[in-house]
């Protein structure tokens, strides 16, 4: 078989080598014909991404299913205004193809080199208060289920809404049609020095003041540190100024110290879509990977709540922590989704690489902010189990009778889909 030569690759670690892989191995097939092949061969088997998730939430004591030969296979219906295509392929790839025929997509994630399915699984998101996370975008999703069976779903379909933020439990997903747009640019534009006083006063000014908004903070001191502004030069300039913050003119990193190197063109100077709702560029790694990353979707209405909370914990959390990232995102009605049913605020924590002393420090975060109704995001660092998930998800009980009806032999189950569905 054309696979053949890959079947015992090494399984290796993450992108942050923070959890080193229980598979026995890795496979590569080269099209879905060659990937039904492998699973009909038994489980347990998992779908490999990016690498990007933070967690045991890929891994398996089985077999590893990399997609990342299939080709893209870009499909594009102008009037429906999708696009189709290999679900195993990284945004930026997908993203420049796109940019090339004159197409865009709403929004990306900081980084442009996380496969599709794996941040769609993961309810992974961009920012922006009118923008839902990228999974939103999703128009149809195909799949193998646990039962060999190809299921396609498209939105309006039953049981769509439970089947594409799932988390890799109903199968492995081949192919996604995305909501495009016509191409549009983006200037970026830094505000050092914005105060917490503003902040709290302002924040729904502050979040709706550009297309995408992050704010970037370590939780200490008087200002939250850099606001980063991403504006379609199709709508209003950025504001001059922004509550007491000023616009700088050099490229900055969002970590202090930190060369801007690898992060995607400021200064006010407009550029693709592709080239600029990223943080990071595509041909430059965005790091050392020498991190841990948690981060928790916060109902919009309970947000300076969870602000004050982990202002409070800030002496705990700023030894720990690199760097804390703020934004916003639209609600959804994907049932995992740490969006769904309500506009949400993204808390997101890049720790140093400081495994004991962040584990110990999360269940302290989660007692302030999940009965707030965070949600954890499924890609990164958490504490939480079942039980305390399940109340934070209405429609949880029916995602865990979606996922036995497509895997009932439990093909796809493993270690971190015990812990935290009780699968």
């Amino acid at each position: 078989m054309a696979y053949s030569d890959l079947n015992n690759v090494p399984t290796g670690s993450n992108w942050a080598e923070s959890h080193r892989f229980e598979a026995e191995r890795v496979q590569r097939p080269a099209d879905a014909v060659e990937l039904s092949e492998l699973m009909s061969a038994g489980g347990p088997v998992r779908a490999l991404g990016s690498r990007h998730s933070f967690t045991d939430l890929a891994d398996t004591s089985g077999r590893l299913l990399s997609l990342d030969r299939f080709p893209l296979d870009l499909v594009i219906d102008a009037e429906a205004q999708t696009a189709s295509f290999s679900a195993g392929v990284r945004y930026g790839d997908v993203a420049a193809e796109l940019q090339s025929r004159g197409w865009a997509l709403h929004n990306l994630a900081s980084l442009p080199h996380i496969s599709v399915a794996g941040a769609v699984a993961t309810g992974t998101h961009g920012s922006g208060d009118r923008n839902g996370n990228l999974a939103s975008a999703v128009a149809a999703i195909e799949f193998i289920d646990g039962t060999g069976e190809i299921v396609r779903r498209s939105r309006g379909d039953a049981d769509f809404e439970g089947s594409v933020v799932a988390v890799g439990a109903l199968g492995i997903v081949t192919r996604v049609t995305l909501d495009i747009q016509p191409t549009f640019e983006v200037r970026q534009d830094l505000y050092d020095h914005l105060p917490w006083d503003a902040a709290f006063a302002h924040f729904d000014e502050i979040t709706s003041s550009a297309y995408s908004v992050s704010l970037f903070t370590d939780w200490v001191g008087d200002s939250i540190g850099i606001a980063w502004l991403k504006s379609r030069m199709d709508e209003p300039a950025p504001p001059d100024s922004l509550f007491g913050a000023t616009r700088q003119r050099a490229d900055e990193h969002m970590i202090p110290d930190q060369p801007a190197t690898n992060t995607t063109v400021q200064g006010g100077i407009p550029g693709p879509w592709n080239d600029r709702l990223a943080h990071f560029r595509m041909e430059f790694t965005p790091s050392n990977g020498n991190e841990l990353q948690s981060e928790y979707l916060v109902p919009r209405a309970s947000v300076l709540a969870a602000l004050e909370a982990m202002r409070t914990l800030g002496s705990k959390i700023a030894p720990l922590l690199l760097i804390t990232e703020l934004r916003t995102m639209a609600a959804d009605n994907l049932w995992l989704s740490g969006a769904y049913d309500t506009d949400a605020v993204g808390v997101h924590f890049t720790w140093k690489k400081l495994p004991t002393e962040v584990g110990e420090l999360l269940p302290e975060i989660e007692a302030a902010l999940l009965p707030l109704g965070a949600r954890p995001h499924w890609g990164k660092v958490f504490a939480a189990g079942v039980d305390e998930l399940a109340p934070l998800y209405p429609r949880f009980d029916d995602f865990r009778a979606l996922a036995e009806r497509h895997d009932p032999k439990h093909l796809f189950r493993n270690n971190f889909l015990s812990r935290k569905l009780g699968l």
